[in-house]
């Protein structure tokens, strides 16, 4: 006589890169996922990041650490493939207003000290070490980041997605706003805005900015930071810039198919928010940034933007990523972090290790949802 144990149930509520990779991680150890979004994957923070692959600054210890943990799984798939046109490490640049070269110095002194590899460069000093960026534009000095590079959020859903249906995974797309259900204080899966029910062992909720208010009926506050943002594409130009840059008026980033992706913050006053949670921002101002980028890239070449989409970027109140189970609801777990791209993949790693064990990795151990409690 012989027995099977069936394989552990779990529901996804997120179609971003915090859900798709904590699927797939889930899916290699045998487990049964299915993945609800409530629109398209990647339809919201994930499709509109920057996704810089950085612990570039001064935050926690352990928020550096995992971001750098961050970094290095990326580095693991880029060593894969390195011709893949949608991750690319050719390192991050950044500088400050005129004016404020001593702050400058000081992040890269900081830097310095925990080993993080920081260079300190003269406008002139620029050319030799990456391509494509008019020195003209830095007031005073830079800092050059060499292990850092960037992804493209979208492809890389895409490439995971494969795997996961490839494993066997279920996805509904067009879910509309689900929910979490509970029976003893216990969550045992995702009823849809619809009224359809998927039973589930255990239950993540990955969807961005709307964590919160997910895990809110289940009497759980995480409080909530989320700023609105917006990221434009440019359309195809001619360009020799390989790095990331994140400058005072505008951040850049290559992106496939010689194009773009752009973003910052100082239009945010300029974004109007509609009764129907839609958002619009005048034309002219999308132009705006797309020129300050212009400023900062070799030969000044004419960007125009092609698409660009604006919603609300996910930032925990502290700033700080919540990743783990809920207390008050066994079995609920939850993933909401500013960093999603840098931490997309140690992420669903180490959430799904824990979701099947029940074994709390010590990495995470400062990001528990329970210090909101």
């Amino acid at each position: 006589m012989s027995s099977t144990t069936s394989p552990k149930r779990v529901a996804i509520i997120g179609g971003g890169i915090l859900g798709v990779s904590t699927a797939v991680h889930l899916l290699r150890q045998g487990a049964s996922v299915i993945l609800l979004t409530e629109r398209g994957l990647a339809s919201e923070a994930t499709g509109r990041s920057l996704s810089w692959l950085n612990s570039a600054g001064e935050r926690s210890a352990p928020y550096h650490q995992l971001r750098v943990a961050g970094v290095d799984r990326y580095r693991t798939l880029f060593a894969q493939d390195t011709a893949r046109e949608w991750l690319q490490f050719d390192g991050g640049l950044m500088w400050n207003a005129a004016g404020q070269h001593s702050v400058t110095e000081a992040r890269h002194t900081y830097e310095k000290s925990i080993g993080y590899d920081s260079k300190l460069l003269a406008p002139e000093d620029i050319a030799a070490v990456t391509p494509g960026i008019d020195a003209g534009a830095v007031p005073e000095n830079a800092i050059f980041n060499p292990g850092e590079g960037w992804v493209s959020l979208p492809d890389l859903v895409e490439f995971l997605m494969e795997e996961f249906h490839a494993r066997g995974g279920r996805l509904v797309l067009n879910a509309g706003k689900a929910s979490v259900t509970v029976n003893g204080a216990r969550a045992t899966g995702v009823e849809t805005a619809a009224g359809e029910n998927y039973e589930a062992d255990a239950v993540l909720v990955a969807c961005g900015a709307a964590t919160p208010a997910v895990v809110a009926p289940l009497g759980v506050e995480i409080p909530n930071g989320s700023p609105v943002s917006m990221l434009v594409l440019t359309k195809p130009v001619d360009h020799d810039v390989k790095t990331v840059m994140n400058t005072p008026r505008a951040a850049v980033r290559p992106n496939p198919g010689n194009t773009f992706a752009l973003d910052h913050d100082w239009y945010e006053e300029h974004i109007t928010e509609h009764a129907d949670g839609t958002f619009s921002i005048p034309d002219e101002v999308v132009q705006e940034l797309a020129d300050e980028a212009s400023k900062l890239i070799a030969g000044s070449p004419d960007l125009k933007p092609a698409s660009w989409k604006i919603g609300y970027k996910p930032i925990p109140g502290d700033g700080e990523p919540v990743f783990g189970e809920l207390s008050q609801v066994p079995g609920c777990f939850v993933a909401f972090t500013h960093s999603g791209a840098t931490l997309g993949l140690i992420a669903g790693e180490l959430l799904s290790g824990e979701i099947m064990t029940g074994n709390k990795h010590p990495m995470l151990a400062t990001f528990r949802p329970g210090r909101f409690s």
